[in-house]
């Protein structure tokens, strides 16, 4: 049988599955197939200091090129797959090329949701942000706008919202839902993100829809709202989430449901067929999910060698994701799904807070802003399993780094 792995994608995901196959002592051949002009890069500084110009594409790299010599992986950068021909164990590209693998792991990733043309009118000046080149561009657009509408309130739209505004411009937010943040944090986290921007000068408009755009030209000049109101942009930013790109396991056969479906071993339908990062949805806390984190393309990524080189594997992961916006640091751990309560408890450096989601008396999750010490311990708390209730986090006699090391002694 041949040993030959595929990797479909060449992002976070794909790397990391390929340098682990490496680390444990695969032989065979292992060939990176990505879609984009880049070897693998950090995407978090898209929109965060790539937007302000304090860093540039060639510094984002995550590996040196002569990594990819060293480890014996082929990278096919600008090359997209046309088809999987599962019968023949192939993969089919673009240019008709096809590639035999053994195995083969698909890291497609996800794409930003785009709006209709009914409401962008197909006008220029309007962006989406996911890649590098549509950071380059969005970097080049901002230069010359003083007007911008960011579209959704999702961590996305915020950081652009936040570098909009720390460079002098007006941005106005518009998110369709009752507030910020609807489908990744409680109500607190959204209020307290929201004041941030709104001490920054950035009108938030929650409860609002997009009902389309008009230009002046061929340029955006202004959006309508469904209340009839109007806001002037020469700029709009669409973050209105992502999807997976799971149209190549689709067309193939695979199982998809608003991505790729994979068990805990992250096996597609197909056993030769592995799926991780963005695309892939899998088994967590007894439901299925799709998570788009740099964490989850690491530790999947990985999860998915190790089931390669044949060790058992039951991917479950403590999910972690961060945000910078402005002077402040949002981070979170966990999964906020299913919550009945939340604690928010101030954190010992002014301006610092924490909101701990419970579920049925147990914390599941914890979102902070500037509070880097209590993430911290959360990770290492959830990491363990150990269970922290109400009545620990509010007994004035709590502290969380003792109940983490004193959980850790007791373990070992």
């Amino acid at each position: 049988m041949r040993d030959d792995i595929v990797i479909v994608g060449g992002g976070q995901a794909a790397l990391s599955c390929a340098a682990r196959l490496r680390e444990g002592g695969h032989q065979g051949a292992v060939v990176m197939i990505g879609a984009e002009p880049w070897l693998p890069y950090q995407r978090p500084p898209l929109s965060k200091a790539y937007l302000l110009g304090k860093t540039e594409a060639g510094r984002l790299g995550l590996r040196a090129p002569e990594f990819f010599d060293t480890q014996r992986i082929a990278v096919r950068t600008g090359t997209r797959v046309h088809r999987i021909d599962r019968a023949g164990r192939a993969v089919e590209l673009a240019d008709g090329e096809r590639l035999e693998y053994g195995r083969l792991v698909l890291a497609t990733g996800s794409r930003a949701r785009t709006l209709p043309e009914t409401v962008s009118g197909g006008l220029d000046g309007v962006f989406t942000l996911r890649g590098i080149d549509d950071a380059e561009r969005l970097r080049a657009a901002l230069a010359d706008a003083g007007r911008v509408l960011v579209v959704g309130g999702g961590y996305i739209g915020l950081e652009v919202a936040a570098i909009a505004a720390q460079t002098g411009r007006a941005v106005t937010v518009v998110e369709q839902t009752d507030r910020l943040l609807r489908r990744v944090a409680c109500a607190q986290t959204a209020s307290a993100v929201g004041a941030l921007h709104g001490a920054h000068g950035v009108d938030v408009r929650t409860g609002a829809s997009l009902a389309r755009l008009m230009g002046d030209g061929s340029r955006v000049r202004a959006a309508v709202l469904d209340d009839g109101s109007t806001v002037a942009a020469d700029l709009v930013l669409v973050g209105i989430g992502g999807i997976a790109n799971d149209d190549l396991a689709a067309a193939a056969g695979l199982a998809v449901d608003g991505g790729i479906l994979v068990d805990a071993s992250c096996r597609t339908s197909d056993p030769a067929i592995f799926a991780a990062g963005d695309c892939a949805v899998f088994p967590f806390a007894g439901r299925r999910v799709r998570l788009e984190s740099v964490q989850n393309a690491v530790d999947q990524g990985i999860a998915v060698a190790d089931a390669l080189l044949g060790r058992d594997v039951a991917y479950a992961p403590v999910p972690w994701f961060w945000s910078d916006q402005y002077d402040a640091k949002l981070q979170s751990v966990g999964l906020a799904l299913d919550y009945d309560r939340v604690i928010p408890v101030a954190a010992a450096r002014a301006g610092g807070w924490a909101f701990w989601y419970f579920r049925a008396g147990t914390a599941v999750a914890v979102d902070t802003i500037n509070d880097a010490r209590t993430h911290m311990a959360a990770r290492r708390l959830f990491a363990s399993g150990a269970a922290l209730s109400p009545d620990h986090l509010l007994s004035s006699q709590f502290d969380l780094m003792q109940y983490v090391r004193a959980d850790a002694r007791a373990a070992s």
